[in-house]
């Protein structure tokens, strides 16, 4: 019987849309046997300015109970998903800074060799959404990671069209059954292909 794959939710929500597809993702990477690892990245922003946005206060406390992503999240998984919202075509600044720490971990190599995937959520249609996951995956190659992206390889995919990653727009609301369905599949394709990496090197 094959060794279950491990996989790292890691993410950054501000007012939870992030936040739902991430569990999706747990959700997706479950169904397809993975140990599944979900956790949030450090809020940066001054208390006061979360004070001053009703769900964004409200997510923080919501949240507070899923343990912070550390460099042992990463090394322990053999598939990460990075999930972030869009801030001006880009990855949020929290996800960021948490990436900006692992330089001792990538130096050793740790983060070499696994399977990464990214998904996003922006206010407005053609807000950022591949710029974004583009910049995340600007990452991976300096990690020297494989990028398993959902392509078109399910027709929910020719549902919302992003071949990138699973993308969500909040203006339109919170995501939908579609979008949790989507980022399902890219979950489990994503823990699929680890599992088969993870077989051939025995």
């Amino acid at each position: 019987m094959s060794e279950p794959v491990n996989v790292a939710i890691i993410y950054y929500s501000s007012t939870g849309n992030v936040h739902a597809l991430a569990t999706g993702a747990a959700e997706g990477a479950r169904k397809a046997g993975a140990d599944v690892r979900m956790r949030r990245v450090a809020e940066l922003a001054p208390d006061h300015v979360v004070a001053g946005k009703a769900e964004w206060a409200e997510h923080v406390d919501s949240t507070s109970d899923i343990p912070e992503a550390s460099h042992d999240d990463l090394t322990w998984a053999d598939a990460v998903l990075l999930g972030t919202p869009t801030r001006f075509g880009a990855m949020a600044s929290q996800l960021k800074q948490f990436i900006d720490t692992t330089g001792p971990i990538w130096e050793q190599g740790l983060l070499a060799g696994k399977v990464y995937s990214g998904f996003t959520s922006t206010y407005t249609n053609h807000g950022g959404q591949e710029s974004t996951l583009l910049s995340l995956y600007n990452v991976v190659y300096h990690w020297g990671g494989v990028i398993v992206p959902p392509g078109y390889t399910d027709p929910v995919q020719y549902e919302l069209g992003n071949p990138y990653g699973t993308s969500h727009i909040s203006g339109f609301g919170p995501p939908t059954e579609v979008h949790l369905n989507t980022v399902r599949h890219q979950a489990a394709r994503a823990t699929e292909i680890a599992q088969a990496l993870k077989q051939a090197r025995g």
